[in-house]
């Protein structure tokens, strides 16, 4: 079985619906023949948004079973940082000073 191709989204990609949606009311009140022009760009970022989160990590799992990995890396990044701070109290390693 194949895993799907993840993509990922450029960094400060726009995803927001507003600016469209506010062109198209503008065009609406202008009584423009480009309406559908417009609607069609607004139908094209919905499927592009459908689509950047069809294939986000994560997102077949429910969301008790992300709340249960959360809570899991939780516990692991607890663990990790209390045994930081026992090797730091340790001491093991005397730095000596310089005369």
């Amino acid at each position: 079985m194949a895993a799907p191709q993840v993509k990922q989204a450029k960094e400060g990609e726009d995803c927001s619906l507003l600016p469209l949606v506010h062109d198209i009311i503008k065009c609406m009140d202008k009584e423009s023949q480009d309406v559908h022009q417009e609607l069609s760009k607004l139908k094209a970022k919905i499927q592009e948004a459908r689509e950047h989160i069809s294939i986000m990590p994560g997102i077949e799992s429910s969301p008790a079973e992300q709340q249960q990995q959360l809570a899991t890396l939780r516990e692991q990044v607890r663990t990790k940082n209390q045994l930081l701070q026992k090797y730091k109290s340790l001491c093991m390693f005397d730095v000596p000073k310089a005369s």
